[in-house]
């Protein structure tokens, strides 16, 4: 198995208002707009999925398999070319701000590693960045 992890982002706000936010997906449709759509497209969204248009990978879907509040959100893929799990881990850092990390744990061959993980670690990145960019009120 293959890890990757985004860094530690800082977020201005409680940890339970991020993860209420986070762990009803409908509450992402606010962010449709941030995504610049050569990187992502068609993104729908439910309580419990995610599915996205990502060029030239095509189509990601993701299910929230376990909530633990207020720290955790787990996922695996439904649809994707590679399957692979993310985790958004949430901590208090002080009753007003929280701290989040993104992990994804993929089952990758050697060679295929090789030539995605920089793609991989971008996009994680990215991800995280944008989710702490979210206004949690």
């Amino acid at each position: 198995m293959s890890k990757f992890e985004s860094s530690v982002k800082q977020i201005p706000y409680p940890q339970q208002s991020v993860y209420e936010k986070l762990s009803d997906l409908n509450n992402l449709e606010k962010v449709k707009d941030r995504m610049p759509e050569d990187k992502a497209s068609e993104l729908e969204f439910t309580q419990d999925t995610i599915s996205v248009s990502v060029p030239p990978v095509g189509k990601i879907s993701l299910q929230v398999i376990e909530r633990e509040a207020p720290k955790t959100i787990k996922f695996q893929t439904l649809q994707s070319p590679m399957p692979f799990n993310l985790w958004i881990q949430l901590l208090p850092v002080t009753d007003e701000s929280s701290k989040m990390k993104l992990t994804i744990q993929a089952d990758i061959n050697p060679f295929i590693k090789a030539m995605i993980s920089n793609q991989l670690q971008e996009g994680i990145e990215k991800i995280a960045d944008m989710l702490a960019m979210i206004n949690y009120e």
